[in-house]
């Protein structure tokens, strides 16, 4: 199934936009003014950008049990993961094959099976029909002629890695393994099996007014450190961080991870490398989950648009081994999450402000400037390449 299966062609799309993104950095302009308000723009994202890419949509861990069920909506698609009796998630169309009716309409326990609150036809977690009550009359559930293996759910490509659910509406993607590689490689050195969820105490929202990609290439870039965070530049300072620059993610390194607390640790990943001592990576992995590893920590930052204006981002914590993420440790969380609280709650007054200046005719798509930028750059690039 394409991409243009699920969003007509938008109009008002013009790739001759698009043509000086491509560029080289140093010579490449950023994207323009209209991709960020234009309601057209983002009906071309949804067809081109977000069906035919892996797109990060929810923590694994949110469905933690057999049975667990949690609806979702995807740029306008109804959608819900849910953990089967194999342990494995899977990710649905939220409809069931019958009449069109919304198949789960809150987040909870299914049972064993999943039950069409219209008719009543019936599913297994896996997506399998399994009941179809007076389908050939009052007491007949039995039809002549009528094969169940046809009406089955509609299952999403999906995949998980470090707990996020990735999936491909499309179903037209390179497989996810290729996609991920890179940046699994780089990481190679951390155990993602000893992540834990620090539980409800460990996630943040954020609602912003403004359009999805400002949040991710402003998180690349650590250009506006001084300005925005003075806080965390005063131990973090710009001069202490390196640019990431690859295909499919972007980010910066700091090179002075050494948080004060009291003299108390949190548990640490075994065996890193002596560089992680004092070393952590933040990285946009495109299209929209922000990514920070530390020795002691893991967090992720889906980035969720709702249209062209607005976004949602959801930070969940993870920490190294259940004690971490157990009572014990619950005051360091607190540490951790406030801390982290109040750098992207810095972001999101900067972030609405470009939004705002965005609808301003005098702006006219802006630049790069030659050094500290790249990242933004790596991120404008992708985006031009998916929307072309």
């Amino acid at each position: 199934m394409t991409g243009n299966a699920f969003f007509p062609s938008a109009r008002g799309f013009s790739p001759q936009a698009l043509e000086s993104v491509n560029l080289d950095y140093g010579e490449a302009k950023p994207l323009p003014a209209e991709a960020y308000v234009s309601q057209s723009w983002f009906e071309s994202e949804r067809t081109r950008l977000w069906s035919r890419n892996w797109v990060c949509l929810v923590a694994a861990s949110y469905v933690p049990e057999p049975g667990d069920v949690m609806p979702l909506d995807l740029v306008g698609v109804p959608l819900f993961v849910v953990r089967g009796h194999d342990h494995q998630v899977r990710v649905f169309h939220n409809v069931c094959p019958h009449r069109g009716m919304r198949l789960v309409g809150k987040s909870g326990k299914t049972g064993v099976v999943l039950t069409c609150p219209y008719h009543n036809w019936t599913f297994g977690l896996e997506g399998s029909l399994r009941l179809t009550p007076h389908i050939g009359g009052p007491g007949r559930h039995e039809c002549e002629g009528f094969d169940r293996q046809r009406f089955h759910l509609n299952e999403v490509p999906s995949a998980v890695w470090f707990d996020q659910v990735f999936v491909n509406l499309s179903g037209d993607a390179p497989p996810f393994a290729e996609f991920i590689r890179p940046l699994a490689e780089r990481w190679s050195c951390f155990d993602e099996s000893l992540l834990c969820h620090g539980g409800e105490d460990s996630i943040l929202t954020f609602d912003l007014k403004s359009n999805w990609k400002l949040a991710i290439e402003n998180f690349c870039e650590a250009y506006h450190l001084p300005m925005v965070h003075p806080g965390l530049n005063s131990y973090s300072r710009l001069e202490d961080h390196l640019n990431i620059e690859e295909e499919t993610f972007s980010g910066q390194v700091s090179l002075v991870y050494q948080p004060d607390r009291n003299g108390r640790q949190l548990s640490h990943f075994p065996d890193l490398p002596k560089p992680w001592q004092t070393r952590a990576e933040y990285v946009a992995l495109y299209p929209n989950v922000m990514l920070g590893i530390h020795y002691d920590h893991f967090w992720a930052v889906r980035v969720l648009p709702d249209g062209p204006g607005r976004c949602r981002e959801i930070l969940d914590t993870y920490y190294v081994g259940k004690d971490a993420a157990g009572p014990g440790h619950a005051d360091l969380r607190a540490t951790v999450r406030e801390s982290w609280r109040e750098v992207f709650q810095e972001d999101v007054d900067a972030v609405q402000g470009m939004q705002e200046g965005r609808a301003s005719p005098g702006f006219a798509g802006g630049v790069f400037t030659p050094v500290l930028e790249g990242p933004s750059h790596c991120f404008h690039h992708w985006v031009a390449r998916s929307m072309l």
